[in-house]
């Protein structure tokens, strides 16, 4: 990770801004008013496309990294490979090539973390979509499916909705591996179920309950390693042979700790301290010898190796106490650049900061090699992209390693870094947890404006970095040290981000009550364009709140015969035009009766310019191009009260008429009123004249016998009320017996 240059505390924090899309919605994150998410146009919308698979294991950018020395418990360097696992990794692979997904269980320092990564390498052919290794340290159920969504497809900025992520997870086939897990059962549980087609290997902490009767995992234990296995992980983290007092101290330590290899890890780097005092002793004899002399003769033995083995039995062991909670000695025996790096972490609550961050934070030159000696000792280990304490080190280290004004300008360092131009999002999601450490340790310190002005830089680039539980978390944070600080404005900018995530992992009535919150802070403080910010993300929640509260239901496909029934009493709301429904359905029963083709010509994909659902006509106009077949006889929106029909053809189908003005002419008026010119209901296709319907009368009139056709009206139908007379009189004849004033096709085929 490259540094910005420069003197951080000479210049200005900027705040990142930028663009991303959630679901359906585009979301403008930093913007001086607040965020606002408005939504998306279809042709802004990602497109993902799935990644193909190039090596055996990958990862989102920020995700697992490169274990650096032993730390990962004997999988760290090539030459050093897992020892007594062989078992384990065969079990796990027969498991996973069944699709059986599993969960490992153990102590803390047990390796699972190193199991993950020989199982993840042995895998590579398991699967079509090969290995995805993910991180779960401090990720939510939610950052784990968007990890597996980044690793597998290609969609910079996108974070699908959970319906849009289940199809695409869907297609997604291979091993997950996820390490250091910290979901619930309910959470596991749903793991399997949103990537079907993966099968997943998950490494939990040891105090995980056990799974539940039926689940859908598998518990594995990962034991401790065996007597001679953990006397040859000694051996070569020591770098040389043990003696014979050393193996027995080691035997001891087995019995003791139940063969955990990260007890083994940081007995060698005691003994490899014990090495450097020999060492310091063995140099200071020479040095007396040389400068001294001999008095009564030599007293040293000539053979080098000698004179170290009778030294080195002067400097004790570590007693079996003192082994068992080792990370107090290992500390005090460190450097001095890592013994800073360590106080860092122990300030930071066990996360420690890359190495470009360290010369800005505690001057230290070489964060490198002080992160490594860290390592080596066992007393950190390297998970998703930065390094942090390993299990029970922070409870040991923070009574005797005191912060000492150690995190004091990092929040300001921090703030300035997330804003930087050269900072990519992938090195913002590396350091997330280390951001909140600092916000925590600034806020344990009483620092609240601190805590504000980090929070409020930090939260949009957690945003666009799509670390959204972090996001969330920093929102938090800030909103809290706002309130301590007492700055009314800087709790309605959190409430207001609080609102635009709540609106983005939708939850609607979370952002409703954020959102108003912060429109009453702003109106109280006079922000008026906070306010109107505000306002706009209430009215896209009342908008839209049917979709932000749960995916729409898909509808499915009923028959033809019931879409026509519900669309003619939806376009009928007056009195006039209910008249006309029961004689439409005399015509519509006809049909139906005659053949299934006059069902065709109403199917769904006729009356795509009609809103189906909304109850009306489009106002768009440019009908009289595309007229709008209707078999059962056209209504208009403008006639008041005339229908015409036709028999059925000679193929028993029924030829459809329309009424004068079943098309819109140029001159309709926005009110629908009914047109009595003969000319606006010429269609551009003539047609041959139609023999009249039988028990039809030619004048439409307000006819008495019109209640005859009430029986024939079908079940199905809704326009049953009864008939209402007009109120007004009927067009002329003219209007409504036009041979040419057909607004539908003459024959079935021209549909």
């Amino acid at each position: 990770m490259a540094q910005p240059s420069g003197e951080f505390r000479q210049e200005a924090v900027r705040t990142r801004g930028g663009e991303l899309v959630s679901g359906g919605l585009l979301v403008g994150v930093g913007a001086p008013d607040g965020s606002e998410a408005r939504p998306c146009p279809e042709e802004w919308r990602p497109r993902p496309r799935r990644i193909e698979r190039s090596e055996p294991a990958r990862g989102p950018a920020g995700g697992v990294g490169r274990a650096v020395g032993p730390l990962a418990l004997g999988a760290g360097p090539a030459d050093l490979p897992l020892l007594d696992r062989e078992a384990d990794i065969a079990e796990l692979l027969g498991l996973l090539a069944e699709g059986r997904s599993i969960r490992l269980v153990g102590q803390a320092g047990s390796g699972r973390s190193a199991l993950l990564s020989a199982v993840a390498e042995a895998a590579a052919d398991l699967a079509p979509g090969g290995v995805v290794q993910l991180c779960g340290h401090r990720r939510t159920l939610a950052d784990l499916l968007q990890d597996l969504f980044a690793a597998t497809h290609h969609a910079p900025g996108y974070r699908p909705d959970p319906d849009q992520l289940a199809v695409h997870l869907a297609e997604v086939g291979a091993v997950v591996v996820i390490d250091a897990a910290e979901l619930s059962e309910a959470e596991l549980e749903q793991l399997p179920a949103a990537a079907p087609g993966c099968v997943f290997l998950i490494a939990v902490a040891p105090d995980s309950p056990p799974l539940p009767a039926g689940s859908r995992m598998r518990d594995h234990l990962v034991a401790g390693l065996s007597r001679s296995a953990c006397l040859a992980l000694t051996a070569r983290l020591a770098g040389r042979p043990l003696d014979v007092d050393e193996k027995a101290w080691a035997v001891d330590l087995w019995f003791e700790s139940e063969g955990l290899p990260l007890r083994f890890v940081q007995a060698a780097a005691l003994l490899r301290q014990r090495d450097v005092s020999v060492d310091a002793l063995v140099a200071a004899e020479d040095d007396r010898m040389d400068v001294f002399g001999a008095v009564e003769g030599p007293v040293r033995d000539p053979d080098p190796a000698v004179r170290e083995d009778a030294l080195r039995r002067t400097v004790p062991l570590p007693s079996v106490a003192e082994t068992a909670s080792p990370a107090v000695r290992l500390a005090e025996g460190l450097s001095e650049p890592a013994q800073a790096v360590l106080r860092l972490a122990v300030a930071l609550g066990g996360e420690c900061p890359t190495a470009p961050h360290l010369p800005a934070l505690i001057d230290v030159g070489q964060g490198e090699a002080a992160l490594a000696e860290l390592s080596d000792a066992g007393l950190t280990v390297s998970i998703g992209g930065h390094h942090r304490l390993t299990a029970g080190a922070l409870d040991l280290l923070s009574p005797h390693w005191p912060a000492r004004g150690c995190v004091d300008g990092a929040a300001q360092h921090f703030a300035w870094w997330v804003g930087h131009s050269s900072v990519t999002l992938e090195q913002i999601a590396a350091e997330a947890e280390v951001v909140i450490g600092v916000l925590l340790a600034d806020r344990n310190a009483g620092r609240h404006e601190a805590v504000v002005r980090l929070a409020r830089a930090a939260a949009p680039a957690l945003a666009l970095a799509l670390r959204w539980g972090a996001w969330e978390r920093v929102l938090q944070l800030g909103q809290e040290a706002a309130r301590r600080a007492g700055s009314a404005s800087d709790q309605a900018w959190f409430h207001h981000e609080s609102g635009v995530h709540a609106i983005c992992v939708r939850q609607p009535s979370r952002a409703v009550a954020e959102l108003e919150t912060a429109l009453t802070l702003r109106a109280s403080a006079g922000e008026q364009r906070g306010v109107a910010s505000a306002r706009r993300m209430l009215d896209l929640l009342r908008a839209d709140g049917r979709q932000l509260s749960a995916a729409p239901a898909v509808p499915s496909r009923a028959p033809v015969i019931r879409k026509i029934a519900a669309r003619v009493p939806a376009r009928l709301k007056s009195s006039r035009r209910r008249r006309v429904a029961v004689v439409s359905t005399v015509v519509l029963t006809m049909g139906v009766l005659g053949t299934a083709v006059a069902m065709s010509l109403t199917g769904p994909d006729e009356h795509r310019s009609n809103d189906p659902h909304s109850g009306r006509l489009d106002e768009g106009g440019g009908t009289q191009n595309a007229p709008l077949p209707q078999p059962s006889g056209s209504v208009s929106p403008g006639a008041a009260g005339t229908v015409s029909g036709s028999p059925a053809g000679p193929t028993g189908s029924p030829v459809p008429s329309a009424s004068g003005s079943a098309s819109h002419s140029a001159s309709a008026s926005p009110t629908r009123k009914p047109s009595s010119s003969p000319g606006a209901s010429e269609s551009p296709t003539p047609q041959q004249p139609q023999p009249p319907v039988p028990g039809q009368s030619q004048p439409p009139k307000p006819a008495p016998s019109r209640p005859t056709t009430a029986p024939t009206t079908p079940p199905n139908s809704p326009s049953t009320s009864p008939v209402t007379p007009p109120s007004s009189p009927p067009p002329s004849p003219s209007s409504s017996q036009s041979p040419s004033g057909s607004a539908g096709p003459t024959t079935p085929g021209t549909s």
